[in-house]
């Protein structure tokens, strides 16, 4: 294989971004998931309510992170798009 084909593009390399930043979002769900479930049972069961609203915290910043990853990857995709559309 020639150090030509071995080379990526800029579209190819964006496109690899997105694919990353996907399973990032993969993860930041499974994050909010696990956290929910350690709030109900600080807050429900252990009746441990400081702990509790320190978990609500963080889910908040998970949730946040969640829903601007969301806003990247779409954008990023569209420009993707954009470019790849006035490529051809």
């Amino acid at each position: 294989m020639t150090d030509e084909a071995a080379e990526k593009t800029p579209l190819e390399k964006s496109r690899d971004i997105i694919s990353q930043l996907k399973e990032m979002r993969h993860y930041s769900e499974s994050n909010i998931e696990k956290l929910t479930e350690f709030w109900l049972l600080l807050d429900e069961e252990l009746k441990q309510k400081a702990f509790a609203k320190s978990i609500e915290s963080l889910m908040s910043q998970q949730n946040a992170f969640h829903d601007a990853i969301d806003t990247l990857i779409t954008d990023y995709e569209m420009e993707c798009n954009r470019i790849e559309n006035e490529g051809s």
